[in-house]
């Protein structure tokens, strides 16, 4: 099991969070997505490394910018 977190800007409300909960949840071998609105980290759990490419395209698709990795 592995953890790493994220930074995305974009997120204001609720249900920001949980477009980009639910897009990162689809990545495969994605196990557990927590989001910090205020702070916009972005954990993800994982059975293996993620790259992070994968965890941008997600994000992306849910209408945000990933902007850094921590």
């Amino acid at each position: 099991m592995t953890t790493a977190t994220y930074t995305v800007t974009g997120m204001t409300c609720g249900h920001c969070a949980q477009s980009v909960t639910e897009e990162v949840s689809e990545v495969p071998g994605v196990t557990d997505v927590a989001v910090d609105l205020p702070t916009g980290a972005v954990t993800v759990s994982s059975e293996q490394p993620l790259s992070r490419d994968r965890i941008r395209a997600a994000v992306t698709e849910a209408g945000y910018e990933l902007v850094s990795q921590e």
